[in-house]
């Protein structure tokens, strides 16, 4: 299967692999995900959505074992407060449903946060796009892609 995500990565010439999984709807979060595909839920991780004061959104990707951390995602991004959107706003604003969020290839490029412990890994996995699929790929490849920054968010 070729979702957007896995395109953009191949047309940019990014070395990737992706690996498929039993997906339903109640093991959609990163946790069970790493435990289906065998990695550390560290080095899974999860896309999220928040929006500023100013109703701007931004996109924060975290360890699947952790929680963003509220006011630390506020001073990486230089907001007064941030909070989570409603699931029901995610597939309008991204393009993508919950458990296959993939912060590659979202409807615009949003200022994208990624947690500094990725730098810990060769490769880390995220959301191809769609539930049942992960893609694998180094931290450096993911943050040049989407131009995002390592920060310390959890």
């Amino acid at each position: 299967m070729k979702t957007n995500a896995i395109r953009i990565l191949e047309s940019k010439s990014i070395p990737h692999t992706t690996i498929e999984y039993e997906s339903c709807e109640d093991e959609i979060d990163a946790i069970s995900v790493a435990h289906k595909i065998g990695a550390e839920p560290e080095m899974v991780f999860k896309t999220l959505v928040a929006r500023n004061e100013n109703n701007d959104f931004l996109v924060f990707v975290i360890p699947g074992n952790f929680e963003l951390n509220l006011k630390k995602a506020a001073s990486a991004s230089g907001s007064k407060k941030v909070e989570l959107i409603k699931v029901k706003e995610l597939q309008p604003l991204t393009g993508y449903i919950r458990g296959g969020c993939s912060p590659i290839g979202m409807k615009k490029l949003y200022p994208t946060f990624i947690d500094e412990t990725a730098q810990l890994y060769d490769n880390i996995y995220c959301s191809a796009g769609v539930r049942g699929m992960q893609v694998n790929l180094s931290p450096a490849d993911l943050a040049a892609l989407i131009e995002a920054e390592f920060t310390d968010i959890i």
